[in-house]
């Protein structure tokens, strides 16, 4: 049985109507959702490598805000509609300051840094005990959203992997200066100087170039997206890197396997960099109904 696991990963079923159904059509992966200070302080207070100072302004700079309140609000529309017989959202709680399940581990510097994408493991963890205790949560969580996405994917469902950034592109190192480099950046006079993202981005595009999505589920999430007033950008942040386990879901399940950033302050009351936001229900709603047009279609 595919089940939560404590203070790693997160199992949520919804689903449409009663009994409850033996199949789930969709799963939602949100590789990067823990966004909570008692997430943040839970792991670094189990840590005994020496952590920069004020690293949690990272944290809340780096982690995926409204992506679970999205997931949620999604699969309630699309199970309301019975367009789905369940909908499973499987939630990491492992902050990815100290390890990100987003990354396939023990690549080098230069092939994260090629995919435009932060390290698997940050170098503030340098104690063997504590990179031992990391890597056994991060294979803990891998084992449950694999396990999900295999198992919902073979038979014949599909996988939307959800994330959410920051409103712009900050160009900084991470290393142990990180925070004082992100208070430099985000001074009033210098934020808006930083490129500012799509409101969404379809991660498709390997560095090569080549699409991994067939045209019609593109064209189809650009009109639903469209409808609600929300532009699709195409792989303007990111290439879908090897780098990262989302490009190995998509390439173990081609079609089936969709990857999209969306940018969080249009998730939230307001985007305040370095502390916890707060989620705007109103908006999010707004977003998942365009989601929701779209998976109806592509299920259909």
């Amino acid at each position: 049985m595919i089940a939560s696991v404590p203070d790693v990963v997160d199992v949520l079923a919804l689903h449409a109507g009663s009994p409850l159904p033996a199949a789930t059509d969709l799963v939602i992966e949100i590789p990067h959702g823990a966004v909570g200070d008692w997430e943040y302080h839970a792991v670094a207070s189990r840590l005994t490598s020496p952590l920069p100072a004020d690293l949690i302004e990272f944290f809340h700079v780096n982690t995926d805000s409204g992506a679970a309140e999205l997931a949620v609000a999604l699969a309630e529309r699309l199970c309301a509609r019975g367009v789905v017989r369940r909908v499973m959202i499987v939630r990491s709680r492992i902050p990815r300051t100290f390890i990100d399940c987003n990354r396939v581990l023990g690549a080098s510097l230069d092939a994260y840094r090629a995919g435009g994408v932060t390290p698997g493991v940050p170098p503030w963890v340098t104690e063997p005990a504590d990179h031992a205790f990391l890597v056994q949560r991060y294979a803990a969580y891998q084992a449950v959203a694999a396990a999900l996405i295999n198992e919902v994917c073979a038979a014949g469902g599909r996988a939307l992997l959800l994330h959410t950034y920051a409103p712009r592109t900050i160009d900084v190192e991470v290393s142990r200066d990180i925070v004082p480099a992100l208070r430099a950046a985000y001074q009033p006079e210098r934020v808006d100087t930083w490129p500012l993202r799509p409101e969404v981005d379809l991660i498709f595009r390997d560095p090569e170039g080549t699409r991994h999505l067939p045209d019609s589920v593109v064209d189809g999430l650009r009109k639903a997206l469209a409808r609600e007033g929300y532009p699709l950008a195409e792989g303007a942040t990111y290439p879908l890197h090897p780098v990262t386990t989302g490009h190995a879901h998509v390439m173990a399940w081609p079609g089936r396997v969709v990857c999209v950033e969306v940018r969080r302050d249009l998730l939230t009351e307001a985007f305040v960099p370095f502390r916890q936001v707060q989620i705007d229900g109103e908006r999010v709603g707004r977003l998942a109904e365009g989601f929701a047009n779209w998976l109806e279609a592509w299920t259909a």
